[in-house]
């Protein structure tokens, strides 16, 4: 394993220094003047564009009120068919509501718990039992006289037994493989016999035993190390339900993530082609108007059909924003946001564009000490290696030694007996005995052993694709939001770009009163197309660099940490009033 982790690692250790994000600012190539880029920035800014639009929503309905989140007013009719509800939500609430209520988490919670149970169901086994019994029987059978013939006896004679026979004592088996057992025996006996037949004395009589027993194995199934391998293996299995409780609980937290980024990215959609619709109707209506002039039927009806196409897509936004929501409501699983609710989750927290610092040598470790995969990979190498031991035992021949001792006593009640018993006076039933079995060949030994070292041979194999695996995902993690922080530079300037052929298509717009003709309309038309299709890029490459970041995390292992939630795992009776298994503080 350890060698495993040095091969994989021993190129990235040769710069183990830390690293920023870094990009080249490309706006210069541009060569526009500083007034121009701080009208662009200003009259071309998506967070503008929503602010216009939902002021000209409100302005076409009668009497609406200037409250709530602007985004309600680009949203169409819910399914009650009334304006749409929305609910702002930081990506914090998300995570910490869903830590605390998603479904899937709740259900990885009981893994722990039962496995816990498992191991307290083996180790129960080596635990002291009490056993019992007590048995009445009532014998008439007939048989064969003692009397002397000629003196009365001779012939068959009826002999009629009452027995009662009780015992009560403790069983347990021991880590060693052993058996021990002490019992305490009483037998009460009633013999009457008829037609001259002899008699005992003392009849009615209580036989008391006190019977010790042992047997250990030597060889089979001898050792703490064989006999205690249930409990271990169950233990790994409880710290297997551990790591796959982080684990669903890590994919939970990083889906939450990638669900909220994904509802902004739909948001900022449907702000960007709702502008765009605007932008279309304005010069479709221009188109219209020079209907008198140089406009065709053709030439308009084009027009109509691209700001339709764009309505279409707006439809189409709409929906992505509530399908986008509804995923991020079933993963939070708020309990005062049902599904069933005609309420669109809007998120208030923008992406960020900020740099980090990274280094793979240290990302790669941190993935392998922290991530779930990796550790339950070794805990089955754990298990490999205790059914390798089984296995390995299980060749030996089986030789138990056993011994056995009683204190006997006799009387006419049971508490003469028990006296007797006390003394000493009897002390009987030695016993010492040895039993021997090898299969011959031992075929089915040998090959459950050659099995065994196949399984862990195959687990460490598993444990290297893991480490493989977790190191591709951090390199391709930490690829994506290195190439995804210069993406932003790049879709920026090339949306001030579009922007600048925008307003100087505009600005030759208004400086030609009257002269301008349908077919500068039209290029505005694909103008206005290009320049929404640069500013989606931008917010795509925006949320794409927070959603490698957050991958990152998940790749390193890293994702409660991010989020500050402490994963506790202590035993359940350990948890104090109030406590609980997870823990998220708040910033």
């Amino acid at each position: 394993m350890h060698e495993t982790v040095r091969r994989e690692v021993e190129a990235a250790e040769r710069s183990r220094a830390m690293r920023t994000t870094q990009r080249r600012s490309t706006v210069a190539d541009l060569g526009l003047s500083d007034r121009v880029l701080e009208q662009l920035q200003r009259d071309y800014d998506p967070n503008r564009y929503l602010d216009e639009l939902a002021t000209r929503a409100r302005e076409k309905t009668e009497g609406a009120a200037d409250h709530g989140n602007p985004i309600q007013y680009l949203m169409d009719e819910d399914l009650f068919g009334g304006q749409q509800a929305v609910v702002g939500v930081s990506l914090e609430r998300a995570v910490k509501s869903a830590v605390r209520n998603n479904l899937d988490v709740a259900i990885a919670q009981f893994g722990p718990a039962q496995r816990e149970a498992d191991v307290v169901i083996a180790q129960a086994a080596f635990d002291w039992a009490f056993v019992g019994s007590l048995d009445w029987q009532d014998t008439d059978q007939p048989r064969a006289s003692t009397a002397i013939p000629g003196f009365g006896g001779g012939g068959v004679v009826m002999a009629s037994d009452q027995t009662v026979t009780g015992s009560a004592g403790l069983e347990r088996t021991l880590i060693t493989g052993g058996q021990f057992s002490i019992a305490q025996r009483y037998v009460y006996t009633d013999t009457r016999e008829t037609f001259f037949g002899s008699v005992p004395s003392p009849d009615p009589s209580t036989a008391a035993a006190l019977v010790l027993d042992f047997t250990q194995p030597v060889l089979r199934g001898f050792g703490s190390d064989v006999n205690l391998s249930e409990i271990r293996i169950r233990q790994n299995a409880e710290r297997r339900a551990i790591a796959e409780f982080q684990r669903t609980l890590m994919s939970t937290v990083s889906e939450v993530e990638s669900a909220y980024w994904d509802l902004v990215r739909a948001q900022w959609e449907l702000v960007i082609l709702s502008k765009l619709v605007a932008r279309g109707e304005a010069v479709r209506d221009d188109i219209r108007v020079r209907s008198i002039l140089d406009a065709d039927p053709a030439q308009i009806a084009d027009a109509v059909a691209q700001v339709e196409s764009r309505k279409g897509d707006v439809l189409r936004a709409q929906r992505a924003v509530r399908q986008a929501s509804d995923r991020l409501k079933l993963l939070i699983n708020d309990p005062r946001l049902a599904l069933s609710d005609e309420i669109t989750l809007i998120p208030t927290d923008a992406a960020l564009d900020q740099p980090i610092e990274f280094s793979l040598y240290d990302a790669i470790l941190t993935a392998i000490d922290r991530r779930p995969e990796i550790q339950q990979a070794i805990l089955s190498i754990d298990d490999a290696s205790i059914r390798q031991l089984l296995a390995e035992n299980r060749r030996l021949p089986q030789l138990d030694l056993r011994a056995q001792l009683a204190l006997l006593g006799l009387d006419d009640d049971l508490g003469g007996a028990t006296r007797h018993q006390t003394r000493g006076e009897f002390i009987d039933n030695f016993l010492l005995g040895v039993l021997l079995r090898q299969p011959i060949g031992n075929r089915a030994a040998e090959a459950g052993y050659r099995q065994s070292r196949l399984d862990r041979m195959q687990s460490v194999v598993a444990y290297r694709r893991e480490v493989q695996a977790a190191i591709a995902q951090v390199r391709s993690a930490l690829d994506d939001v290195v190439t995804n922080y210069r993406l932003i530079e790049q879709a920026r300037t090339s949306r001030l770009a579009a922007a600048e052929a925008l307003r100087t298509l505009l600005v030759k717009k208004e400086l030609m009163v009257g002269g301008y003709t349908v077919e500068r309309l039209n290029l505005e038309l694909g103008q206005q197309a290009s320049l929404a299709a640069a500013e989606r890029a931008e917010q795509a490459a925006l949320i794409d660099y927070n959603l490698s970041i957050a991958r990152l995390h998940q790749a390193m292992g890293t994702v409660l940490e991010r989020n500050r939630i402490n994963f506790i795992v202590p035993d359940a009776n350990q948890l104090l009033d109030g406590e609980s298994v997870l823990d998220v503080t708040s910033p």
